[in-house]
C-alpha cells in the first residue's frame, strides 16, 4: 500500500564536476567530466518517494530564471504534485556545485536562492493538502522558521513528521521541534547539534537521547558504511549497512530518507522501513548522479533479489 507524503523543502540545480582530485589553493586542475542535473534535498526526497510509488505533494519555491520552469516540470514528470510549488519574482533558483572524486565521495556547496524565501505563510497556504498526508518531510535548506512552523502545524493535526537536519545548522532550536516524529542526523550533524561526542555507540545513544528529552519521538542516526541506528524510548535498533562498490554518493542520504518515508507511510514499521531504505540508498550510489540514480520499484526488486 502506498502512502501520501508531503515535502516542505528545497530544490536545487546540481552542477556536478567529476574530478581526479580536489585542487589546492590557487591551483587550476583539469576535470574529466561535468553534468547538470536536478537536486536539492527536498526535491530529491520527494522524487525518491514518488518513484517508488508514493503519492507526493511538494511545497517549494523556485527562481524566475531559466531553471525555475525546468525544476517544476521535472517534479511533475516524476509524479510529484506541484500545486503548491511556484516561482518567486526576482529570485534565482537554488544551485549546488558538486565535486565528485573517483572514490565516489563528494564535496558540495549550496546557494539557496528562492529556497530562502519559503515562508510559514506558504505552508499555511498548503495546509489543506498537507493535512491529508500520512507523513511530512523537511530539511534545513529552507528558513528555520518555516521548519518550526511546519512541525507545529503537523503536530497539531496529528501528522507524523521527519526532519533531516542537513546541512547542519548550529542555530537550530531543538526545543521548537516538540512533537517531531523522526530526526535524522548523520554522526557529524548529531555532534554539531548536541555539542556532545559521538565517537562510540554509547555516545551516539546518549546524544540522541538528549534530543529526545526535548520532545522528539525518535532519532535515526546515519553512519555511512556502518549503517544506521534508530533510537526510541524502547531501545536502540541497529540498521545493517549494505556493501556495494560506490560510484557516486551524491544524494544517497536523500534516497535513504525518501525511501524510508515511502516504506513507512505505506505501512512498514520503522526498523523494517529503515532496512529497506538502506538497500535503496546503497543501490543509488552504484550509479552516477542524484535523482537519476534513484531506482524504480522493478529495479529495486531486482537489486534486493541479488542481495537475498
Amino acid at each position: 500500500m502506498a502512502g501520501r507524503i508531503g515535502v516542505v523543502g528545497s530544490n536545487m540545480i546540481d552542477l556536478v564536476t567529476y574530478i581526479d582530485r580536489m585542487p589546492g589553493p590557487g591551483e587550476t586542475v583539469e576535470a574529466p567530466s561535468f553534468e547538470i542535473g536536478f537536486g536539492g534535498k527536498g526535491a530529491n526526497q520527494a522524487i525518491a518517494a514518488a518513484r517508488l510509488g508514493s503519492d507526493v505533494t511538494m511545497v517549494t519555491r523556485v527562481g524566475d530564471d531559466m531553471f525555475g520552469p525546468q525544476v517544476l516540470e521535472n517534479l511533475r514528470s516524476n509524479g510529484v504534485d506541484t500545486a503548491h510549488s511556484r516561482a518567486v519574482p526576482g529570485q534565482p533558483s537554488g544551485v549546488a556545485p558538486i565535486f565528485v572524486e573517483p572514490s565516489g565521495e563528494n564535496a558540495i556547496l549550496i546557494v539557496k536562492g528562492a529556497n530562502a524565501t519559503l515562508s510559514p505563510a506558504d505552508v499555511d497556504e498548503a495546509a489543506e493538502a498537507l493535512a491529508s498526508c500520512d507523513l511530512i518531510l523537511m530539511q534545513l535548506e529552507v528558513p528555520l522558521e518555516t521548519v518550526y512552523h511546519t512541525v507545529a502545524l503537523a503536530a497539531a493535526r496529528g501528522i507524523r513528521t521527519v526532519l533531516n537536519p542537513a546541512p547542519a545548522d548550529p542555530t537550530l532550536d531543538v526545543s521548537r521541534l516538540r512533537g517531531l516524529g523522526y530526526f535524522t542526523p548523520n554522526e557529524s550533524e548529531l555532534a554539531v547539534l548536541t555539542g556532545l561526542p559521538t565517537g562510540t555507540e554509547a555516545e551516539i545513544e546518549a546524544a540522541a537521547r538528549s534530543l529526545m528529552a526535548k520532545g522528539i519521538d525518535a532519532i535515526v542516526v546515519t553512519l555511512g558504511g556502518r549503517g544506521a541506528r534508530l533510537v526510541t524510548a524502547d531501545g536502540v535498533h541497529a540498521i545493517a549497512p549494505v556493501t556495494v562498490e560506490a560510484v557516486d554518493t551524491t544524494g544517497a542520504g536523500d534516497a535513504f530518507i525518501g525511501s524510508f518515508a515511502h516504506f513507512h507511510a505505506g505501512g512498514m514499521d520503522a526498523p523494517a522501513a529503515l532496512a529497506q531504505a538502506a538497500r535503496y540508498a546503497a543501490l543509488s550510489i552504484t550509479r552516477r548522479g542524484t535523482q537519476k540514480s534513484y531506482a524504480t520499484p522493478a529495479e529495486f526488486a531486482a537489486f534486493c533479489a541479488m542481495l537475498d
